[in-house]
């Protein structure tokens, strides 16, 4: 019959309306959407690692790889009380700062980095964290995760979006990017997300990983996405 509505009728929802990969300005509202909401979630987001200086949030940031950023805050704690400085770091021994940093895992391969970096620092950059994403991912153990939380959190500059874990795996089941490597999940939300918004964006995704949207078991019920996360939608039809 002319003008019925289909089967389960209502209003159709944005990401119902049409494919976002015919047509690209559709992720763009989906992303101006989800940034709405969780403005409203997670003003005041930011990075939960523990530090002072860039020095400090660099190391720390080596260290949270594979490791929760509690661990890492507890062993912060006292290592920056020891090593203040890239120097200090520089002429540690080996052995010694493998114990320290022990309990966050992989703690020979982030000791080694954590030491060569600093010794670059040292030796380039008169002990100084750089200030641009070229400088920093060429010092061991920097790759651009690491040098855009060290560059936006430490420094303000906006220079990508991180992408870790969560960020992944939320950029995904919010339908902003259909990639699994992490250098082109950047590069789908840097097209998308304004950039006044990619060191908060990152932080807030991030934060919602961590409460909501877990990995093995989200809370859709909860989510304060729910609304505008397709996921969501195809988990919430399928139940």
């Amino acid at each position: 019959m002319k003008g019925a509505r289909k089967a389960g009728g209502g209003k159709p929802r944005p990401y119902e309306r049409q494919d976002p990969d015919r047509h690209p300005g559709v992720r763009t509202k989906y992303a101006s959407a989800i940034l709405r909401k969780l403005r409203g979630l997670y003003p005041d987001a930011t990075c939960a690692l523990h530090f002072s200086n860039p020095l400090e949030l660099l190391v720390a940031t080596i260290l949270s790889a594979q490791c929760t950023d509690v661990r890492v805050n507890k062993v912060t704690e006292s290592l920056f009380r020891k090593y203040r400085t890239a120097q200090d770091y520089a002429r540690a021994e080996l052995g010694t700062l493998e114990q320290e940093i022990r309990s966050t895992g992989f703690y020979r391969n982030k000791a080694r980095s954590i030491i060569s970096c600093c010794r670059a620092l040292v030796e380039r950059h008169g002990g100084q964290v750089p200030k641009t994403m070229e400088e920093m991912t060429v010092l061991a153990g920097v790759g651009r995760k690491t040098a855009n939380v060290v560059l936006g959190t430490a420094y303000g500059i906006a220079s990508g979006i991180v992408v870790d874990t969560h960020v992944k795996r939320l950029s995904a089941r919010l339908g902003l990017t259909k990639q699994t490597d992490p250098v082109k999940v950047e590069q789908d939300l840097l097209r998308v997300i304004p950039k006044k918004d990619w060191i908060w964006f990152a932080h807030a995704l991030i934060w919602h990983g961590r409460r909501v949207c877990r990995a093995p078991q989200p809370l859709c019920g909860a989510c304060g996405l729910k609304g505008v996360c397709p996921w969501a939608h195809k988990t919430t039809k399928t139940a």
